[in-house]
Formats: C-alpha cells, structure tokens, sequence
C-alpha cells in the first residue's frame, strides 16, 4: 500500500514538473493515434455510408465481417503487418519495420473497421424520410447522401473519437512493429511495460494517469456526441 502511494504522489509530481521523457512518450502516442484516426476516418466514414446507402448482394456478410473485425486481437494485426514490412516480407524494401509508419498502418488496420461500423450505424438511424424529401425537391443521389451525413454527424464523430480511445490505449501493435525505441517508437503504454518491467513504477503510473485521464476525456466526447446523435 505505502509503494502505491509514494508511486502515485510520486507521479503527481513528475506530471507538474513536466518531465521532458515523459512528454517525448506522451507526444509520440499522440502523433501515431492522431495519424492513425485521421487516416482511419478518410477510409471507414466513405465505407461505411457506401455501405449504409448501397444495397448489394452480400451486404450481410459485409457487415458482419466487419463487426468481427471489431474483435481482432492487436497481437494478430502485428503478426500480420510484420510479416508484410520484415526484411523478408513483400514490402521490406521501403524500411518501415519499427517506424512511426508501421505503427500507423497496424493501426489503421486495427480502427477502419471500428470507424465504418460505427458510421453505419449512425446513417441507419436516420430518418429515411429525410432521403424521401431530399430526392422530391429534386436532389441528385450526391446531395441525397450529404443531406444524410449532416444529419449523421454528430454519430459519425462519435465513431472517430471511439477509434482514437481504441489506439490511444493498444499496446501490441505499438510493440510488436514500433519496436519500444525510446524518443521514436515508445509509446505511453509500451513506456508502462518496459517500466513496469525494470520495477521502476513512477513514469509507469504517471502515464498511466494521463492515459486514463485522456481515455475519461474521449469517453465523455464519445457520449455527448452518442447523445447528440440519438436527440
């Protein structure tokens, strides 16, 4: 109990003192989740309302691989994605094994599904009164859909926030293809095992509190804008 909390005040303190490893740890996560989400975004949002307004043989079966995907392990994106990018691997002649790059690509794969789920759901739930206005007054199959995602949006930036407290907290793909390298690759959760690791528990709890405090933060965002899409 006495290491918990001279753990935790200890933290507190490195926290205000903005420690310059920990910001280098805090501002790789944040970099590679951002990237990641941005990306993540510009390809499930246009999948997700194809799919939600396309109706096509095997849309079933589309939807539901995709709500499996939602239940893939990190370690498995990893493996996936290194034998890809190894010296080996088809594509280990562009060098991407333990960058910033590889760690965006594992998680990119690892939130598209979760973005373009998401952003089904959100266009399913809206009126198809709106789609049936939209096309009486003369509205073309383009104007239709953005006249469904404005609706959407508030449901449509839930998903992006879900998949970025999704990254932020993974630590498998971080490991596996960033490599842990210490002010390159190390993120907050890959900095808590290696601290963990080597019993030195005070950065280890520090990150912990910001990463918990970020993951409340992208919750709270996640359910206003759940509850803004549902009003």
């Amino acid at each position: 109990m006495d290491l918990l909390i001279d753990s935790f005040l200890s933290a507190i303190l490195l926290i205000v003192s903005l420690d310059r490893e920990m910001l280098s740890v805090v501002g790789v996560s944040l970099t590679v989740s951002t990237s990641s989400t941005l990306i993540a975004g510009m390809i499930g949002i246009p999948v997700g309302i194809g799919i939600a307004f396309k109706s096509f043989a095997g849309k079933r079966l589309v939807i539901t691989v995709l709500n499996t995907l939602l239940a893939l392990p990190t370690v498995v994106i990893g493996l996936m994605v290194y034998a890809f990018i190894s010296r080996r691997g088809v594509l280990g002649m562009l060098d991407l094994l333990y960058t910033q790059k590889a760690m965006v690509i594992g998680q990119v794969i690892l939130i598209v599904p979760v973005v373009a789920t998401l952003t089904i759901a959100a266009v399913s739930r809206i009126d198809d009164r709106y789609r049936k206005t939209a096309m009486t007054l003369g509205a073309n199959a383009r104007q239709t859909a953005l006249v469904i995602v404005r609706e959407a949006r508030f449901g449509i930036m839930a998903a992006v926030i879900a998949a970025f407290g999704r990254v932020i907290a993974e630590v498998g793909i971080s490991m596996m293809l960033g490599g842990n390298a210490r002010g390159f690759t190390r993120t907050m959760t890959t900095a808590m095992a290696l601290e963990y690791d080597k019993g030195q528990f005070t950065l280890a709890v520090a990150l912990g509190i910001i990463l918990m405090s970020l993951s409340f933060g992208m919750n709270l965002l996640f359910h206003f804008f759940q509850g803004r899409a549902r009003s």
